[in-house]
């Protein structure tokens, strides 16, 4: 009994461990929710956020006379630690939870007050002296202080994934640089279409992941609209006047991020619009990403008996049974990442439309799934330029030769010698597997110069 201390709520008395600075809510939480075993302190950006939206409220809270100076500062301290690294492991709490996210908001307060009371010389539990909800959830509800702090979440770990994204396009432009002047044939659905280059392939894999980063940019923007000061549904109830405003300037100055209070907190509290368009924009990146190790895997397919265009750096042998196989294992792996970012999307989606009245109590697996998308997507797009884009390397001669063979290459006759002369070459050279270029000459329809110029595959890059 003497590694446990008793602390009671409104369900009655629980056992906490004598060592922790959580309290008794966090305890039932940890007790009622074993769901995910994702827990809050496996995403350090969303415990820093929340000590940054606990600093910012006793800070508004001293300034307008309801928290008294030693309270303040012991309140005040124990934040700054919390966002400067400590007590992280304090936060056992499940991401997926009943109640609102009201355990998540609970295990701060615990934390902050207990670690409070330590420093004003108390005991751990004494409540009296510093409570976790008298005094540390003062002028709050879990309605506001919660998506106040996952939004902040959300903006911080976005910087790192945007940070990737950057980094991989950067990867994918040096290689479209390095395969410039290699010619291949393009395709549309498989079929040999016109020559493009290599080095055009990989430049356009970057500018279309481009977008996306100004995409997360827009997106993200949303989210600094907050509704701390809305308490409970966003009437304000239990908040001084001026509390809202001052807590947001607050917030501004402690980040140095452009955080607005929402206009009407009544519609604020379960809006969760932001989390929509900011999951769609994850979805979005994972569609074009999955997309682009679908063409790095067909490209790559082979050695002998695909088009066999690429070589991916080999990460693993490919089969307990057939020696020598090697598979495309990180675009693989990329593929299924993005599957998941794509599921957790549907599923913010349904929770988001699942909300009834004054509140969406289905933001903890909004959070939840975004936090993991982003987590997934930045790590998955680490890999995929370190052990794939990196090591491309490709085939040259073998992509020429395909070339000079495809039949693709008549398309460049249109404008000279008709569709209908040019549909008839192509179909010759089909059944006969001669080569378009002789039977041109055959029929007598262009000269060798005229030929020469008009099938160079270099002149057929861009408008000619």
């Amino acid at each position: 009994m003497d590694k446990y201390r008793i602390e009671s709520d409104l369900l009655g008395e629980l056992r906490v461990p004598s060592e922790a600075y959580y309290g008794v809510q966090t305890q039932r939480g940890i007790d009622n929710y074993k769901v995910s075993n994702l827990k809050m302190s496996d995403f350090p950006e969303y415990i820093i956020a929340m000590g940054y939206i606990k600093l910012a409220a006793v800070e508004a809270n001293h300034e307008l006379g309801v928290i008294n100076d030693e309270i303040y500062k012991a309140i005040a301290q124990a934040c700054r630690e919390i966002i400067d690294g400590k007590m992280h492991d304090q936060f056992p709490t499940d991401l997926v939870q009943g109640g609102a996210g009201t355990t998540v908001n609970m295990n701060a307060n615990e934390v902050i007050a207990n670690r409070a009371l330590e420093i004003m010389g108390h005991q751990r539990g004494e409540y009296q002296y510093c409570s976790p909800n008298d005094h540390v959830n003062c002028a709050q509800s879990t309605n506001d202080a919660y998506p106040s702090a996952f939004r902040y979440a959300f903006i911080r770990m976005n910087r790192g994934l945007e940070n990737e994204l950057k980094n991989l396009i950067a990867a994918l432009r040096k290689k479209g640089d390095e395969f410039n002047d290699s010619i291949k044939m393009g395709r549309t659905q498989l079929q040999d279409a016109v020559p493009m280059t290599s080095g055009q392939e990989f430049h356009a894999f970057a500018n279309n992941l481009e977008e996306e980063v100004a995409n997360l940019e827009r997106n993200v923007r949303l989210l600094y609209e907050i509704n701390m000061g809305g308490t409970a549904i966003g009437t304000g109830l239990n908040a001084v006047a001026g509390y809202a405003e001052l807590c947001i300037k607050k917030m501004c100055e402690l980040t140095g991020e452009p955080f607005l209070l929402a206009s009407d907190l009544v519609e604020a509290t379960p809006d969760t619009g932001a989390y929509v368009s900011y999951s769609a924009s994850l979805k979005r990146l994972a569609v074009k990403l999955s997309k682009m190790c679908n063409d790095l895997r067909l490209m790559a397919s082979g050695p002998r008996c695909g088009l066999h265009e690429i070589n991916l750096p080999p990460m693993a042998p490919g089969s307990s049974i057939m020696p020598g196989k090697v598979n495309p294992v990180i675009p693989e792996v990329t593929n299924q990442v993005c599957f998941k970012v794509i599921g957790n999307d549907t599923a913010v989606t349904f929770a988001a439309e699942s909300g009834q009245l004054q509140l969406n109590v289905m933001e903890p697996i909004i959070t939840e799934c975004i936090f993991e998308s982003i987590t997934w997507l930045q790590n998955v797009m680490k890999i995929l330029r370190e052990k794939c884009i990196n090591g491309i390397t490709i085939n040259r001669e073998h992509n020429l030769e395909t070339v000079k063979h495809s039949i693709g290459i008549v398309t460049a006759l249109n404008p000279v010698i008709g569709y209908k002369a040019s549909t008839k070459i192509a179909k010759e050279a089909l059944e006969t597997g001669k080569s378009v270029y002789n039977l041109v000459l055959e029929h007598g329809l262009l000269s060798k110069e005229q030929l020469d110029d008009l099938l160079d595959p270099a002149h057929m890059l861009a408008a000619h």
